[in-house]
């Protein structure tokens, strides 16, 4: 299968392909795309980065177990509340001394947990943008927030694939440092 090709895919097509071939790759080229979103939703929770790193991987594994049993229509808000649930039910099981009349309820079926209307997260992730360069500001939010392509990013911007990929790599590790920097400041 062609990476790139995925790039240019949106989520529905991934779904639509891994669900009529149930190849993993389709998975895996989608749940990638939400990386940084689940470590920033796992960071608010659990305001640990290794912990939130394997909660990551954690919900990635549940996603995947998941999606082999029924189909998903609204994969990005289905998504945020596995994630939110999953740091939830860590948090319960008193790892961290917390007790359950603290924490906030979880998700339900009927709540719309859309992650762009968690508005302190969201206010967390544009701040990290912003301390990005253009490029790499312009070249992260037209792939994760307007779900443009690789090739589509190429176009409007004038830069090359190359480039925009590189954008993107690099602006989604550097988002990723300036939220474990953010949280850290949280547990001094």
């Amino acid at each position: 299968m062609n990476p790139s090709l995925h790039n240019s895919l949106t989520d529905q097509e991934l779904l639509k392909h891994f669900y009529s071939d149930h190849n993993n790759e389709w998975l895996g080229s989608l749940l990638e795309r939400y990386t940084m979103l689940l470590y920033g939703v796992s960071m608010k929770y659990l305001k640990n980065p290794e912990e939130a790193k394997d909660a990551v991987q954690q919900i990635f594994l549940k996603a995947i177990t998941e999606l082999h049993k029924y189909e998903v229509i609204y994969f990005s808000s289905w998504l945020y509340m596995i994630a939110k649930n999953h740091c939830l039910m860590l948090l319960r099981n008193d790892r961290h001394g917390i007790s359950v009349e603290q924490l906030p309820e979880p998700a339900f079926e009927h709540e719309d947990p859309d992650p762009l209307k968690n508005e302190s997260l969201l206010k967390d992730l544009e701040e990290a943008l912003n301390h990005l360069n253009r490029e790499q500001k312009t070249c992260v939010s037209m792939f994760y927030l307007e779900k443009k392509s690789y090739q589509g990013i190429a176009e409007e911007t004038g830069f090359t694939l190359l480039q925009v990929k590189s954008y993107i790599q690099n602006g989604k590790r550097n988002l990723r440092l300036l939220l474990e920097k953010k949280f850290d400041k949280f547990d001094d």
